[in-house]
């Protein structure tokens, strides 16, 4: 079985913080996985509404526009040439450039070249660069007469009223829209179209026109140019972030709008030189822009949405809406891209945060746990404390701490009992026997077997007297005093007091514990024991008390020893002729007029560490065989039991010898 164990509040602790970690951990990965997909549920949200919302400005942007050339395709003044109509022409196209701000300017051709223009100058600040106009110039209007009879170019410059400012001629305008690809196109198709997106002839902007013929002179065109650095501009308003981008491709997969100006200018520096599509405009402009191409790519016809993608490792998310309509601007889609980071990046920090306080909670909790874990252990360790001191039969009285725990406390109460119980019963019963009966668990040591031991007894000279001069309770308390300090003696010699007998005790060494030194102690206990009966003998006689003469007698041998009686009621004791002739011995002090008396045998063990005096043999009552006698003088000074020296023995004086 193996022997692993760990204090309780190891184990208490283990249990707790586990479970701790076990209903927080999942619960609070739940609720960050859970407010992780919540918040890119709500940004999907967002770039789906931010999509829906810059598409419905592309196409009110454009759509502005085609109303705009729509309407001038019907309006009867528009057909006529320039020269024709002067006035309402003008007023018509200042309307449409006051009514749209994105509008950068309105026109229409004529089969024979001739040409009306309408610009914003407070808009296109490149205008009034172009045609160095005045101020407070807010539109300018250029017709162009291709009449045989009076052919003229001029510019009227007009404020933000309309009224005009200024009108100047400029007969080398070469301006000719039968050369333009809007014009040619509309005409040729005979309905609405949209070319771009290009760089215009005057401003060198970046610009897309809508064109429409005249409803009843088709080699008339109506047409609308909407500047793409507006888009950009609108794109890049409407981000959703600081790291989101606007794009705008072509129905070719061409970048034509994006929603940084420094891309923007990469594009239109592209169409300046005439290069087909977006080769100029590298990767590292933009990184996004290939996997977004893959994603129109991929995602064509469609309808667009939400879609993943990833740039460099890194996690975006894209809308896709594509944007034709009345037959315009096919193939056009809008695009708005954004690092996930951004969409879940707010949320995922308050989340972090969350966790974090989450965290430092169960943290506390693992130490309350451990705190707790503790404060439940110490109690028990104080219940340990008190059941090995109770092993050690030591019974000093000890206030056991209180617990909130009421089993503790009840076996806390429990110990305190056996405590008073053992402490009872270790009053009655030798010490170290109670000592092995409560470690090793045993209710008794065992059956009685023969084994050595040294036996003490002793008596004390004329007590009969002493009880009859004196009261009971003198006598008591007189006894109490002195068996307490024979109790003690013996204890510290390592002896065992196995009965009180009257006014006598009958001590013994080697049982229940063995030591192999038992000879000797019992001899150093008993000149010990008769040195403390002398120094209370002389505070008896300071205090008028009765002295208490003692005689000791002294044998060892063989015996047996064990648990003897009934079976309701068992003795730890001896018995045996040693215990027997050590009794006697005691007796045959009155006898020899000594103290304390000892046998050969003890004399043959201990020689060489005590000093002797033989008195010779005597017959002990009910025995056959005399006993060779000796008085215990004293220790030999200076020597030990590996010592040896030769004896030193005292005759008996003649004559004296010794009968009980």
């Amino acid at each position: 079985m193996s022997s692993w164990s760990k204090p309780l509040r190891v184990h208490l602790s283990v249990v707790i913080v586990g479970l701790l970690i076990c209903i927080s951990a999942p619960l609070m990965w739940m609720a960050y996985e859970q407010g992780r997909a919540t918040a890119l549920a709500a940004g999907e949200t967002q770039m789906r509404q931010l999509g829906l919302r810059v598409v419905e400005n592309y196409q009110s942007v454009f759509g502005d526009g085609y109303s705009a050339a729509a309407t001038a395709s019907v309006l009867p003044q528009m057909l006529t040439p320039p020269s024709q109509d002067f006035d309402a022409k003008r007023d018509y196209l200042l309307k449409v450039l006051q009514s749209a701000d994105y509008i950068d300017g309105i026109y229409a051709g004529y089969p024979d070249g001739s040409f009306i223009q309408a610009v914003n100058v407070a808009a296109n600040p490149a205008w009034r660069e172009v045609l160095s106009a005045p101020e407070e110039t807010a539109f300018a209007i250029r017709v162009i007469d291709r009449s045989p009879a009076e052919p003229s170019a001029r510019w009227h410059f007009l404020g933000a009223n309309g009224a005009q400012i200024e009108q100047r001629n400029d007969l080398g305008d070469s301006y000719d829209p039968r050369t333009r690809p809007w014009y040619q196109t509309a005409r040729d198709t005979r309905e609405q179209v949209s070319v771009g997106p290009y760089v215009t002839a005057t401003t060198k902007s970046l610009s897309l026109t809508l064109a429409v013929p005249m409803s009843k002179d088709h080699e008339t065109v109506a047409g609308v140019d909407v500047l793409l650095q507006t888009i950009s501009r609108l794109l890049n308003k409407e981000a959703i972030s600081e790291n989101a981008r606007g794009y705008v491709f072509d129905g070719r997969g061409r970048l034509i709008v994006h929603s940084d100006a420094a891309v923007m200018a990469r594009i239109l520096q592209t169409l300046s030189r005439g290069d087909s599509g977006d080769a100029s405009v590298p990767d590292d402009a933009d990184p996004a822009i290939a996997p977004i191409r893959a994603l129109l790519s991929a995602h064509k016809g469609t309808g667009g949405g939400i879609v993943p993608f990833s740039v460099n490792g890194v996690s975006y998310v894209a809308q896709i809406s594509p944007v034709e309509f009345s037959g315009l601007l096919k193939g056009n889609a809008v695009v708005i891209a954004a690092p996930l980071a951004d969409l879940v990046g707010p949320t995922d920090r308050l989340l972090l945060k969350n966790l974090l306080t989450a965290t430092a909670f169960v943290a506390v909790g693992i130490g309350a746990a451990i705190v707790m874990a503790r404060l439940i252990s110490k109690s028990l360790f104080a219940l340990a404390d008190e059941a090995r001191s109770i092993g050690d039969l030591k019974f000093e009285e000890r206030r056991l701490p209180h617990s909130w725990i009421a089993e503790i406390n009840i076996l806390g109460r429990t110990l305190e009992a056996a405590r008073n119980t053992i402490a009872t019963f270790s009053l009655y019963v030798p010490r170290e026997l109670v000592r092995r009966i409560v470690t090793s668990g045993q209710s008794a040591i065992g059956v009685a077997g023969r084994q050595e031991i040294t036996v003490l007894f002793t008596d004390i000279q004329d007590f009969t007297t002493i009880s009859e001069q004196h009261s009971p309770e003198e006598v008591v308390e007189l006894l109490s005093a002195y068996f307490e300090l024979l109790n003690e003696t013996v204890e510290q010699h390592d002896g065992t007091i196995v009965q009180y007998l009257g006014d006598s005790i009958f001590g013994m060494w080697n049982a229940p514990t063995r030591d192999d030194d038992h000879v000797a102690k019992a001899c150093r206990c008993a000149l010990a024991m008769k040195q403390a009966i002398d120094g209370m003998n002389a505070a008896n006689r300071q205090a008028h008390r009765p002295q208490l003469v003692t005689r000791f007698g002294l044998h060892t041998g063989q015996a047996v020893v064990g648990s003897v009686g009934a079976k309701a009621r068992r003795q730890y004791t001896a018995m045996g002729d040693t215990v027997n002739v050590g009794s006697r011995l005691e007796g045959m002090n009155k006898e020899f007029g000594t103290s304390i008396l000892a046998s050969g045998a003890v004399r043959a063990a201990v020689s060489e560490i005590f000093e002797f005096r033989a008195l010779g043999t005597a017959r002990a009552k009910g025995r056959m065989e005399e006993l060779v006698v000796y008085e215990l003088v004293s220790s030999r000074p200076g020597l030990n039991a590996e010592e040896t020296m030769g004896d030193c023995v005292q005759p008996i004086p003649p004559g004296k010898t010794g009968r009980l």
